[in-house]
C-alpha cells in the first residue's frame, strides 16, 4: 500500500471514531429530541410530507435530515446511536468533499487539512448530533466543490453545474437558506475576486444549475404553501420573528470564533496573523481565498441578530483551510531547521507546548475530577495518565526538533483515545447519574394506550415528550372528565397542583415521581422544569361520576 492509500484509510479510520463510537453517551439535547421526535410522528402516524411535533404541526424546519433520521427509527426503534450516526454518514460526506475541494480546487495537502478539521470541537459535536446543522453545510460544501469545479472547466462540464445544483437543492432542503447566506455567498466573494472564473459559453449550465437547486430545494415549501398555507405564514412570521428578537447577541458577539476550533484556537490566530509579516506568503492565492472566505463568513453571520456558537460551524471550513496552508508551509520551510525563520520556530514551538502543556496536565485534572469522586478505578487513571505522559513527550520532542506532522499525529491520536475510551467516563461525569428519567412509564403495561396531558398553563419541555416516547398533550383542568382515562404531569403532587373541584368523581393513581434533568443537582443547568408527578385519573363509579357533572354544570 503507497502513502497516498495509508492516509486515505487513516482518514477514514479517524473519521469513523470521530463520528460514530460511542455517539450514544451523551443524552440528546433540545434540537436533537425536537429532530427525533418528529421522526417518529412521520414513521408511527405518517406525517412525512407535512411534519409533526408533540402532535402538533412542525413546519419551522425542511424535512430531509428528519427523513433520514425516520429512516434510521425504521431500521432499529429508539436507536440513538443509529439516530445520530445518519448525521454521522453526512459528516462523512463533509469530510470527502472538504478533502476533494482541498486536493483539485486549492491544491493543498489534504492530508493535513482535513486531519485539522475532523479535530475541530465544533466539527466533531455536531458530527456526533442528530439535529440540521452538518447536513445543510456538508450539502452545500459538496455542492460549492462542483460548482468550483465546473467553473474551471471547460463548457462542457455539464456534470458538475447539475451536481452543484442538486446539492445546493439538498441543502435548501436542510435548513432552509442558511448555508447559502453563510458558506455558499462567503465563497462566492472570495473565489470570484482570487480566482476571477469565466462563464463565457456556461450560460446555459449555469441557468440549469440554479433551476435544478430552486426546483430540488423550494418543492416542499411549494407543497406546504398549497396544503398548509395558513400554518406557513404563520411560521415564517414566526421564524422571522426569533432571528431578529431571539438570542440577540451584539454584533461582535463572535469575536471569539477561533475558539470554536478547540484545540486549534491559537493555531488559526497564528495561520491569520504570521503570513502577513512574510512577503511571499502573504501573495499565496490558497491563504488569501481561504482567509477571505472565513472572514466574508464572520462578517455575515455577525450581521445577524440571533447569535449562538453553533452557528459558527460553517466557518471552521475556510478556517480548516487558513490553517492547512499554515501547516504545508511549516512542512516545507521547518524541515531545515537552520534556514527557517525565527518567528516560525518560534510559533511552531510555542503552538505546539501550549498544547503540550495542556495534555500534560490532564492527569491532575482526572484525579480531581474523576478519580476523587470515584468514577474510575485506580488502574484506569494510572493507564491514562501513562499514556498522556507519552503524548506530552511526542509533543515535545515534535516541538523540539519542528515537525508539523507529528503535531498533527500527536493530536488526532489523543482525540481519537478520548473518544473510544474516555467518552464512556465523561458520560458518567456530564449526565445526571440519580436521573429518573419519565422513560420508564413506556413500560408499564397500565399505561399502554392511555394518552398523556399536562396542564395547558405550564410550558412542557420537549425533551419530556422524547423520553416518554409519546405525545403529551396540553389540556385545560376544565376538561379533564372528557378525556378519561388519561395521565396527567404536574410539577407537584396532583391535590397540590388542582383544587378538589375538578377532582370529584376522579380515581387518582399515582404512578412516580420523575427527574429528567440531564445534569446532576450541583450544574447550574438543573432545572425543575424536569421534575414530574405522573399520574393516571380513572372515571369513579358512573353514578358519582354523573352526580359529580351535574354538580359541577349547576357551578
Amino acid at each position: 500500500m503507497n502513502a497516498k492509500k495509508k492516509r486515505i484509510c487513516l482518514i477514514c479510520l479517524v473519521c469513523l471514531i470521530t463520528f460514530f463510537i460511542n455517539n450514544y453517551v451523551i443524552i440528546p439535547d433540545i434540537m436533537e429530541s425536537r429532530n427525533i421526535i418528529t421522526a417518529r410522528e412521520m414513521v408511527y402516524e405518517g406525517h412525512w410530507l407535512v411534519p409533526t411535533m408533540n402532535g402538533e404541526l412542525r413546519l419551522e424546519k425542511p424535512p430531509l435530515p428528519t427523513w433520514l433520521t425516520a429512516v434510521a427509527e425504521m431500521i432499529s426503534p429508539d436507536n440513538l446511536m443509529l439516530h445520530r450516526g445518519m448525521a454521522g454518514l453526512i459528516a462523512l460526506l463533509l469530510v470527502f468533499y472538504f478533502w476533494q475541494f482541498a486536493r483539485h480546487v486549492l491544491y493543498i495537502n489534504p492530508f493535513m487539512t482535513t486531519l485539522l478539521l475532523c479535530t475541530c470541537y465544533n466539527v466533531i459535536l455536531m458530527g456526533r448530533t442528530a439535529s440540521w446543522d452538518i447536513y445543510c453545510h456538508a450539502f452545500m460544501l459538496s455542492g460549492i466543490y462542483h460548482l468550483a469545479r465546473a467553473l474551471s472547466a471547460p463548457p462542457s462540464a455539464w456534470r458538475h453545474f447539475l451536481m452543484a445544483g442538486i446539492f445546493t437543492g439538498l441543502s435548501i432542503m436542510s435548513k432552509g437558506p442558511v448555508s447559502l447566506y453563510a458558506l455558499f455567498i462567503p465563497f462566492l466573494i472570495s473565489y470570484s475576486y482570487f480566482y476571477r472564473p469565466s462563464i463565457k459559453g456556461k450560460g446555459s449550465a449555469i441557468a440549469v444549475m440554479i433551476a435544478v437547486a430552486i426546483i430540488s430545494g423550494t418543492w416542499w415549501y411549494v407543497y406546504v404553501h398549497l396544503t398548509q398555507s395558513d400554518a406557513l405564514s404563520s411560521m415564517i412570521q414566526k421564524e422571522s420573528g426569533s432571528w431578529m428578537n431571539h438570542n440577540v447577541r451584539p454584533w461582535w458577539y463572535y469575536w471569539k470564533f477561533f475558539l470554536e476550533t478547540g484545540v486549534w484556537s491559537l493555531l488559526l490566530l497564528t495561520a491569520i496573523f504570521l503570513p502577513l509579516t512574510d512577503k511571499q506568503r502573504r501573495k499565496s492565492k490558497r491563504w488569501l481565498f481561504s482567509l477571505v472566505w472565513m472572514l466574508a463568513s464572520l462578517l455575515l453571520l455577525s450581521l445577524m441578530p440571533e447569535k449562538k456558537n453553533r452557528y459558527l460551524l460553517p466557518l471552521l471550513i475556510p478556517a480548516s483551510y487558513v490553517m492547512g496552508c499554515l501547516m504545508v508551509w511549516w512542512k516545507q520551510a521547518l524541515q531545515d531547521k537552520y534556514s527557517a525563520s525565527s518567528a516560525d520556530k518560534w510559533c511552531f514551538r510555542i503552538n505546539t507546548g501550549l498544547i503540550a502543556g495542556v495534555v500534560a496536565i490532564l492527569p491532575i485534572a482526572a484525579w480531581w475530577f474523576v478519580l476523587r469522586p470515584n468514577y474510575v478505578s485506580v488502574v484506569s487513571w494510572t493507564a491514562f495518565s501513562l499514556f498522556t505522559v507519552i503524548i506530552t513527550l511526542y509533543l515535545l520532542r515534535a516541538a523540539v526538533r519542528l515537525h508539523p506532522e507529528k503535531l498533527l499525529c500527536g493530536v488526532t491520536l489523543l482525540f481519537l483515545a478520548t473518544e473510544c475510551f474516555v467518552m464512556p467516563t465523561l458520560g458518567n461525569i456530564i449526565n445526571n447519574p440519580k436521573m429518573k428519567s419519565i422513560a420508564e412509564t413506556y413500560k408499564i403495561e397500565e399505561l399502554e394506550g392511555i394518552p398523556f396531558y399536562h396542564i395547558d398553563t405550564v410550558p412542557l419541555r420537549i425533551e419530556l415528550v422524547y423520553a416518554a416516547h409519546r405525545n403529551i398533550r396540553p389540556i385545560s383542568a376544565d376538561s379533564l372528565h372528557s378525556k378519561l382515562p388519561c395521565v396527567l404531569l404536574t410539577h407537584l403532587s396532583i391535590h397540590e397542583t388542582l383544587p378538589q373541584k375538578y377532582l370529584k368523581g376522579i380515581e387518582t393513581i399515582f404512578i412516580g415521581h420523575y427527574d429528567d434533568n440531564h445534569r446532576p443537582k450541583t450544574n447550574r443547568r438543573y432545572s425543575t422544569d424536569f421534575i414530574y408527578h405522573v399520574t393516571l385519573l380513572k372515571a369513579k363509579d358512573e353514578n358519582i361520576q354523573k352526580n359529580y357533572e351535574n354538580d359541577y354544570n349547576n357551578e
